[in-house]
């Protein structure tokens, strides 16, 4: 919290328990009750039993008339708990007189002291669109650099884009096979899929398909130039398609280099994997032994010679570090390849780098469609581009019957219809599975982004109306019970931030601006807040910090916060 409350009920508690706990220990037995008719703090006296020989009932009566309430409004025992009251008049003009000074910077830390943090997210295939089963990576890894950046950090947006290995003598194979110049040309990507699709539909039946592939690969290695020449248009034209999604996502990166990009790095890994005696042959292959960490061998090298993506990983993982000298390292990456990222930090930690320990796997659950797992190899795809049209148009329609004078709706529609899809992505908790139902995304009731959006063009509403500025004014003292709410949630955003940065989960954030969100419509709901009294400023001064502050959690995720809707 802003003024660090707890920290005043700690040094209240402090010359009363001193002699039997130090502050650390009060700080952690400190609670929030469930509701503030009970308080704001509430310390349980339960601990103190054995040391004072006491019921905790009694314990709670005897020491709450001994505690300094100088800095709350009361401090009362209740049962086996004292209760602390804040001062409402003097946290509410501390609170909303900071939150209105910082504005945009309310809730900045310093915790990354500007340390880079690569963050590996999104990471399409080429010549594969991207579908819904990429929107996840690609929103958590946006989301993660944004609070990163608030709280200190320099984050590295990098698309590692899939554009190296087998999968490229399956596609020039399908291409030459049924593909044409001209129908690349006029469709990329669907055609592309189209291919690669009917490869593996054929190869069931036909498995010298596959050995065609695995030599149009060895060609593309070798610096075949068809394959080459195949290669490099396959890979410009999908990173044509792909830019069109990340610019109605609002997403850019800091660097597009692929798995192509470590081809030439990846024999240093294995010299230096070889001069540290680490790799061991096994039916013809080469690996590194990771028993000691109870985990499967790491497979270097196949039979044949070919690398595989342990090899290109430790090769950008040695790459990042040389040129980043990252603080963290994360990979924003499905659950299922969780195994693969111990491995690789194993290896690491097997040739000497420590600073294995900084990199994190930041693993999520799936999207599916009717519970069922969407596969590109099967053709099963729902295409990102027409959920985000989609979305869109039911943003459009919804507009369109309440408010059908708005001004520049094309473009709050847009806002609000890809907000949706981001922020229902969000507010689950990333380890989590869920099914994707658009029109339940895209409500503007409920526990939904636009709902979000509402209640802050709600607030931008009525600090129209009102037309006051706000930066005119010095008492900004709000007494009003039924607010008490509102403020103590506005003063947790600092703490929401570095909960969510700490624990790589951008769902602390969606769903904190839920709750702020529903106790606001709440207040609004049951106050006249431009009624002209002495609390006027004071309450607009909070519609002000509850815009703020929504407007702020909103693009910690990656959406737009529209002033009218």
């Amino acid at each position: 919290m802003i003024m660090n409350e707890q920290e005043l009920v700690v040094q209240a508690l402090l010359p009363v328990l001193k002699d039997h706990l130090d502050a650390a220990a009060i700080a952690k037995l400190i609670e929030v009750p469930k509701t503030s008719d009970l308080g704001d703090y509430a310390f349980p006296t339960f601990t103190l039993a054995k040391i004072f020989r006491q019921a905790p009932q009694q314990i709670a009566a005897d020491l709450a008339p001994k505690i300094n309430a100088d800095n709350f409004e009361k401090v009362q025992a209740v049962g086996p708990y004292i209760n602390f009251f804040l001062d409402k008049a003097q946290f509410s003009h501390q609170l909303l007189q900071t939150i209105l000074q910082q504005a945009e910077h309310y809730g900045d830390a310093n915790l990354g002291q500007q340390g880079q943090v690569p963050i590996d997210m999104s990471s399409p295939n080429i010549a594969k669109p991207i579908s819904m089963g990429h929107l996840r990576s690609t929103v958590i890894g946006n989301s993660l650099a944004n609070i990163l950046t608030k709280v200190g950090y320099k984050p590295v947006k990098i698309n590692h884009l899939g554009d190296w290995g087998t999968q490229f003598g399956k596609l020039i194979v399908g291409y030459k096979k049924w593909g044409s110049e001209a129908a690349v040309k006029a469709d990329p990507i669907t055609n592309l899929l189209k291919y690669y699709v009917k490869f593996h539909q054929e190869d069931q039946a036909h498995p010298e398909l596959d050995d065609e592939a695995r030599d149009w690969f060895v060609k593309l290695e070798a610096g075949d130039d068809e394959a080459i020449k195949l290669w490099t248009w396959f890979r410009k034209v999908s990173l044509q398609e792909f830019m069109k999604i990340y610019d109605m996502l609002d997403i850019q990166f800091d660097s597009y280099k692929g798995e192509a990009f470590y081809n030439d790095k990846m024999a240093e890994v294995v010299q230096m994997l070889e001069d540290k005696k680490l790799l061991k042959k096994s039916q013809g292959a080469e690996i590194v032994d990771l028993s000691a960490y109870n985990l499967n061998p790491a497979l270097i090298k196949k039979s044949d010679g070919a690398t595989l993506y342990i090899t290109r990983d430790l090769a950008a993982a040695i790459y990042r570090k040389r040129t980043y000298h990252f603080v963290q390292s994360l990979y924003v990456v499905g659950n299922e390849q969780r195994d693969h990222f111990k491995q690789l930090k194993a290896v690491l930690k097997e040739m000497g780098f420590d600073w294995a320990d900084d990199i994190h796997h930041i693993p999520f659950g799936l999207i599916t469609e009717n519970g069922k797992k969407l596969s590109t190899r099967q053709g099963r795809v729902i295409l990102l581009e027409n959920v985000l049209n989609d979305a869109v148009d039911l943003a459009h329609k919804q507009i369109d019957a309440k408010n059908p004078d708005l001004a520049n709706k094309d473009q709050v529609a847009n806002d609000v219809g890809i907000g949706a899809v981001v922020f229902h992505d969000l507010k689950n908790e990333r380890l989590n599975n869920f099914d994707f139902n658009l029109e339940d995304v895209v409500r503007f009731e409920g526990e939904t982004g636009p709902y979000v959006q509402y209640t802050n063009a709600r607030a931008q509403s009525i600090l129209r109306k009102a037309g006051v500025d706000l930066k005119q004014q010095t008492d900004y003292t709000l007494a009003d019970r039924s607010a008490w709410d509102v403020l103590k949630q506005l003063a947790e955003f600092p703490d929401m931030i570095i909960r969510a940065s700490k624990e790589y989960e951008p769902s602390v954030i969606a769903k904190y601006a839920l709750r702020l969100a529903k106790n606001f419509n709440k207040y609004y709901a049951n106050t006249k807040v431009l009624v002209a009294d002495a609390e006027k400023p004071a309450r607009l001064a909070m519609v002000a910090s509850v815009s703020q502050v929504l407007t702020q959690s909103l693009a910690l995720l990656g959406v737009h916060a529209p002033k009218e809707m």
